[in-house]
């Protein structure tokens, strides 16, 4: 089978927008071009009607109500309305935050600014699996704790948190739970009532849906969960988030979901038997090769290695027909080590030579073995080059020669 290149693995970034998301979408373009707020024409009630279809589609796949769903511009937005909306609307019970050091830069970022204007954060570190302890979580808690914000499974390492014992946690001592699951709704169950999660963000361009689309769960009972605006101007989505609603890309967002639902558990033992073959392709390649967090608690579409005596810039420069990423979408400018990598405790100079494969929907078995054979051949030529793997090499023959273990 001839394969087209560049092959695509970088679905932690972004996804290709599915073709029956985009039949859709394609309608609402057109004859369906009506506002969702214009409710007194026909124009503006199929557009509205559309709207609360969506509302609906993403509320299964969560195990919601369509009306604790609050349409945003993205993720961003999202993690940024839950975390300053409660830390406003609740500022008189208190003004502490607990994260931790791993989360996306949309939460950290978040938490900093709150941080500038009085509030306290708790930064909890992680395991070396990439995980938090809940006993930390349970001790940082004071009575002046408002949220608890931990993301359901990294956007560059794939570990998956302990949701469900977190939400426990959260439940008992009456604290709000907020988790961004961008990287885990459509990938594996996520049940928002089961895991006590309180507000939840969701974005479409993870799910095989359009950019510039997103969502946040508000819970509604059993707490209700208020929150003040940070966008004002008409009082859209039920004061939350005022805004002319992105039509066509909520419907994108909708159908993306439930096409994501309806096939979930079939496409993630796919993409877990194709990340399962990288994983050992790349390993009965190459020695000196390195696993970044829990295997056990991971996404089944990602693999985050690294690869020792070898520049991760370069390995990218050197297989530019496989798109990688050496780190989080919203990062990779830097060339500072990932600051995930650096919580694990993994070293610098490892650090600089991970990558993170996103294997997605579109992706075959043919890619596959085609990523593995660049990989081995570009790691290969690139160690060819490094007096520092030379070195290692001499070093690791000499222990054996001398019965030292290496």
């Amino acid at each position: 089978m001839a394969i087209k290149l560049p092959i695509y693995m970088d679905s932690h970034a972004t996804t290709q927008v599915d073709p029956r998301v985009v039949e859709a979408m394609l309608p609402y373009f057109g004859e369906k071009f009506g506002n969702a707020a214009s409710r007194n024409h026909a124009f503006g009630w199929a557009a509205e009607e559309a709207v609360e279809n969506a509302r609906a589609q993403l509320a299964r796949i969560i195990g919601a109500s369509p009306k604790e769903i609050i349409f945003t511009s993205g993720a961003t937005e999202s993690n940024n309305l839950a975390i300053k909306g409660v830390a406003e609307k609740y500022r008189e019970k208190g003004n502490h935050i607990i994260t931790q050091v791993t989360e996306h830069k949309a939460v950290l970022d978040t938490c900093k600014r709150l941080e500038k204007q009085g509030y306290e954060v708790t930064y909890l570190p992680v395991s070396k699996d990439g995980r938090i302890d809940p006993d930390d979580l349970r001790r940082a808690i004071t009575p002046k704790t408002i949220l608890i914000s931990i993301m359901y499974a990294n956007n560059e390492i794939g570990v998956i948190q302990p949701v469900e014992e977190i939400g426990k946690i959260a439940k008992e001592k009456g604290v709000f739970f907020h988790n961004d699951a961008v990287q885990a709704v459509g990938k594996i169950p996520v049940d928002v009532n089961k895991e006590n999660i309180d507000l939840l963000a969701l974005t479409a361009h993870k799910i095989y849906g359009p950019k510039g689309c997103g969502a946040l769960y508000v819970r509604r009972r059993s707490p209700r969960v208020q929150l003040s605006a940070i966008i004002d101007g008409g009082g859209h989505e039920r004061g939350m988030r005022s805004g002319t609603l992105n039509v066509p890309g909520i419907v994108g967002f909708g159908k993306a979901a439930e096409i994501c639902q309806n096939e979930m558990a079939e496409e993630s033992k796919r993409l877990r038997g194709l990340r399962d073959r990288l994983k050992e392709g790349i390993f009965g390649g190459l020695d000196d090769v390195h696993i970044n967090g829990s295997m056990t608690h991971r996404l089944p579409h990602n693999l985050n290695a690294s690869f020792a005596h070898v520049d991760g810039e370069s390995l990218l420069m050197g297989m530019n027909d496989v798109a990688v990423s050496s780190g989080s979408a919203c990062t990779s400018a830097t060339l500072e080590p990932s600051y995930v990598l650096k919580a694990l405790g993994v070293e610098e100079e490892l650090a600089h030579s991970s990558i993170r494969f996103g294997l997605g929907r579109f992706n075959t078995s043919d890619e596959v073995d085609y990523t593995i054979h660049r990989v081995v051949e570009v790691v290969g030529r690139l160690r060819e080059l490094s007096p520092l793997y030379e070195e290692a090499k001499e070093g690791a023959n000499s222990n054996k020669m001398n019965g030292k273990p290496v």
